[in-house]
């Protein structure tokens, strides 16, 4: 009988090589991308992560389980840590002041990723709040891992592919693996967790794709 993670990874098996195969990844291990274009994606990022600590803490307070809650918690601070320096130093290479970054808006494919994710976290069961954040931890583990066997010839990518490729980003992901493991779920419950987990899958898919176009809205705001 397959675990739930299983039955998850196989969902979205079609994402994932897409995400592989997507020209964003590809140029960016041979060192071809537009620097622009990863530029627009560190910049988004850090406006994503912002959000992504704010569910972090909802799932923490849900958590019936106080090792759980630790466990998101410990997550919490430590992408906090961890991203903040990976993001600071990238902004420190391009001279990017405060003043810009408080001026950063998101994508229209980042406020709809953020917006699921609050909403997901904030209104549904935490079965689903944790479905629906495992792709973030998951997807950059499995990708960062490829990678991490190619490096980038250009060494701000081949210093983002090594953050995400670490054997300590891994353990935290597991741990999250083993959360999803234990739900006792009904069937209805389960294919819910399977669908919010491949929906925010898809969004990971057009994060990277929504760097590679350089999306924009079509009016200012």
């Amino acid at each position: 009988m397959l675990m739930l993670t299983e039955k998850m990874w196989n969902a979205i098996r079609d994402i994932y090589n897409a995400i592989l195969s997507h020209p964003f990844i590809k140029e960016l291990v041979e060192g071809s991308l537009a620097e622009e274009k990863f530029k627009y994606y560190i910049l988004q990022d850090y406006l994503y992560l912002r959000e992504f600590s704010k569910a972090l803490a909802i799932i923490s307070a849900k958590a019936e389980k106080q090792n759980e809650a630790m466990l998101f918690s410990s997550h919490l601070q430590s992408i906090m840590r961890v991203e903040n320096e990976l993001h600071n130093f990238f902004m420190n290479a391009w001279n990017i002041t405060e003043e810009e970054k408080a001026k950063l808006i998101p994508s229209p494919t980042n406020l709809l990723y953020t917006s699921f994710l609050l909403s997901t976290v904030l209104y549904k069961p935490y079965f689903e709040a944790v479905s629906a954040v495992l792709p973030c931890y998951w997807i950059y583990m499995e990708v960062g891992k490829e990678l991490l066997k190619k490096g980038s010839p250009n060494p701000l990518y081949d210093r983002w592919i090594k953050t995400y490729g670490g054997e300590e980003y891994e353990k935290g992901v597991r741990a999250v693996l083993d959360v999803v493991n234990s739900f006792k779920l009904t069937q209805e419950e389960e294919a819910r967790a399977v669908r919010t987990f491949r929906i925010a899958s898809i969004m990971e898919y057009m994060f990277w794709d929504s760097a590679y176009k350089l999306e924009k809205f079509p009016f200012n705001f």
